[in-house]
């Protein structure tokens, strides 16, 4: 596999974020040196996908402490969590990754190494998403075997995570084995992920894609052209409903009245047992501008009214399995995630 620039990095006690927003036209990155730049490189997608952005606040949480003593870094430090946690909403790896660091700081008894510990307990949780991503792309290749034209949403890649991805980890590990694959890359309004991003990162590795609207996939569908659809999540609830993309649930829709099989890939840090179902997820809405614009241009009479949620929940109902680090979960999901969760 072709090496892609990397998400998120630690260096020399400073935070690197590869700017998201530019791509695919620049590889640029921000240098965070500040808890404030990674709180805005959350909020305005430098850095995007629910893995990727609770690394980056793992590490956000270490910025300017490193000549600090132990009783400076406790100070305000449960303040900082509570901040990054605020940047979006949806995304249940943000708050699971800072809260694995404010209780890593409550039980860390030897001041004199506080920053060490903290930064030990960040890198696991880096570490640890890169584990569960060739795990992904393990349980998920004999559903790319089978199902080798597939179509995804937004983007689910590399650039998401640590490697690989989720949803596009099993198809890169099958392209790494030969299988020919063929991905329809939907372009994802309205920030265009799927086209800046995800076409961006199978291009670079060779694997055979084709770039489509958001409304080419109905028809696309109907020439028998898609053997599964496979998409990542930012939120799994305990009944299997899907937080993801907006426009996901239109996907999943519309497998169901083709019969093709959806999958929703995820690490199980995306699985939220305390999350009842989709009714209970919080949908961030971002500002209308994203909708009435399209690269700082306005595409739309001014005045008029837009919203723009940013993600949509996909029913359990609709989706055929969940390829997770631990395994394939299937229906029904409130007993499948209690069994995966308790064996962990």
């Amino acid at each position: 596999m072709i090496e892609l620039p990397r998400s998120v990095e630690w260096r020399d006690n400073t935070l690197v974020l590869l700017d998201q927003r530019k791509l695919p036209q620049k590889e640029e990155v921000v240098i965070c040196e500040a808890i404030e730049q990674v709180f805005d490189g959350i909020k305005t997608l430098t850095v995007r996908g629910a893995p990727a952005i609770g690394i980056a606040a793992a590490y956000g949480l270490l910025l300017g402490s490193h000549n600090k003593n132990s009783a400076d870094i406790h100070a305000g430090f449960n303040e900082r969590c509570d901040y990054l946690i605020s940047a979006r909403p949806t995304a249940v790896n943000l708050a699971w990754a800072v809260n694995r660091m404010r209780d890593r700081e409550r039980r860390c008894h030897d001041q004199t190494s506080l920053f060490a510990n903290l930064l030990q307990e960040a890198q696991s949780i880096h570490e640890e998403d890169r584990v569960a991503c060739n795990a992904i792309a393990d349980v998920g290749l004999p559903l790319v075997e089978a199902h080798p034209n597939l179509l995804t949403h937004c983007n689910a890649g590399s650039l998401a995570v640590s490697e690989l991805g989720t949803a596009l980890a099993p198809i890169y590990r099958a392209h790494q084995k030969g299988i020919k694959v063929h991905v329809f890359v939907d372009e994802t309004r309205p920030l265009l992920q799927g086209a800046r991003l995800t076409a961006y990162e199978l291009h670079r590795n060779d694997v055979d894609c084709t770039l489509i609207s958001d409304n080419m996939a109905a028809h696309i569908m109907s020439e028998g052209k898609v053997d599964m659809v496979i998409v990542g999540a930012d939120r799994v609830a305990a009944n299997g409903d899907a937080a993801n993309k907006i426009g996901t649930m239109n996907l999943a829709i519309l497998c169901q009245y083709f019969s093709i099989p959806f999958y929703v890939a995820v690490p199980l840090s995306t699985v939220d047992i305390e999350t009842a179902s989709g009714n209970d997820i919080e949908i961030e809405e971002r500002d209308a501008s994203e909708v009435k614009e399209y690269a700082g241009h306005p595409i739309a009479p001014v005045g008029v009214a837009a919203r723009s949620p940013a993600f949509d929940v996909t029913p359990h109902k609709l989706i055929t399995g969940i390829i997770t680090d631990a395994g394939l979960l299937k229906p029904p999901y409130t007993e499948s995630i209690v069994q995966v969760i308790k064996a962990k």
